[in-house]
């Protein structure tokens, strides 16, 4: 009798564009026996979405700490934008969408508390952290009690090759993903990014929409959602040729040259008028304080360590401590700030 998961994977051989990557093809560190049900991408986005550090997300800051109103986003909201965007970018070029929703839900599980004020942070004690390794991190190792989800490397390789350079929004850090779903999981990271965090500073009375950049504007559009449109509809419209004729790999999905300048154009707007005064602001400077004043705590008294994080052998005291406070969401991290350091009533 053939089972669903085998009717899936013949569904994806005869729909799927040459360059999509097959979940029939999929590998894991662990080799495991195959379900009767789901396809090897869907059981990863399952068990990422059943995650302890999937969960946590919820009260992770995105760009506003503490945000007052109930439709600021938070990074699990982010997480899901970003999903979103991802699965529709990835049907329409007929790619694998269940890869590219496993990649987009697992993307930021590494993140910190306080968004990247805290990545900064903790960057500063524990040289070379960065959010997307910790993500892998949390996936392979973390999770589970020590023995990580074992996702295939497909999915792997999607989380920690989803981040970009400060100066463009399609540019690459540890280079590109080996599969063109997880380059469109890159792309939508910045799609939704540029269009949700400027929509909260809207919403947070940061900005008006006067003081937009007209020339973004006439380019991408005038709402949030038609900016979203234009960008998803050039993505796709841009990069189907070469998505069809993609036989080898290094192919580079990309935006056409002036939707790019757009994008960019907004990103830089943002980087000036949101994310500099946020990152001046005294709550935002208090965020990074108690993130490296208990990495500091940690240090020199592991004994208060708490033991919900598995600590393995041989890996120094600084790396279990990164591992402790880049899962902490924002209310905990304040909680265990407070806690420790005797601050009765702490908040930002």
């Amino acid at each position: 009798m053939v089972t669903t998961r085998e009717r899936l994977e013949a569904r994806e051989t005869a729909w799927l564009s040459p360059a999509a990557a097959l979940s029939s093809h999929a590998t894991r560190a662990r080799p495991e026996p195959p379900s009767d049900l789901r396809t090897e991408f869907q059981r990863d986005r399952d068990r990422i979405l059943h995650s302890k550090a999937f969960r946590r997300l919820k009260y992770k800051t995105q760009v506003f700490l503490s945000p007052s109103g109930d439709h600021m986003r938070t990074r699990l909201t982010h997480t899901l934008e970003v999903t979103q965007i991802a699965r529709t970018i990835a049907r329409a070029l007929d790619l694998n969408e269940d890869l590219a929703e496993a990649i987009g839900l697992g993307h930021d599980l590494g993140h910190t508390p306080f968004g990247h004020a805290g990545e900064r942070a903790l960057a500063r004690k524990y040289p070379g952290f960065r959010h997307n390794e910790q993500s892998l991190r949390v996936v392979t190792v973390l999770e589970r009690g020590g023995g990580g989800l074992n996702l295939t490397s497909a999915t792997l390789d999607g989380i920690l090759h989803h981040s970009k350079p400060e100066k463009s929004i399609t540019g690459t850090i540890t280079g590109l993903p080996a599969t063109l779903e997880g380059q469109v999981v890159k792309l939508s990271d910045s799609i939704a990014y540029i269009n949700h965090d400027l929509d909260d500073a809207l919403r947070g009375g940061m900005l008006v929409e006067s003081e937009l950049p007209k020339t973004a504007l006439d380019i991408l559009g005038r709402s949030h959602s038609q900016r979203i449109d234009t960008l998803v509809r050039d993505v796709v419209e841009h990069n189907r040729s070469i998505v069809a004729s993609a036989v080898e790999p290094g192919v580079a999905l990309s935006l056409s040259p002036d939707v790019l300048f757009a994008a960019n154009l907004l990103r830089d707007f943002l980087f000036e008028r949101v994310y500099a005064p946020i990152n001046a602001l005294p709550s935002t400077r208090h965020a990074e304080a108690v993130v490296e004043q208990l990495f500091e705590r940690y240090v020199e008294h592991p004994d208060e360590l708490p033991g919900d994080v598995p600590s393995l052998s041989g890996e120094p005291t600084e790396r279990h401590v990164a591992d402790i406070i880049s899962g902490m969401n924002d209310r905990y991290a304040l909680a265990t700030f407070a806690h420790l350091f005797r601050v009765p009533g702490e908040e930002l």
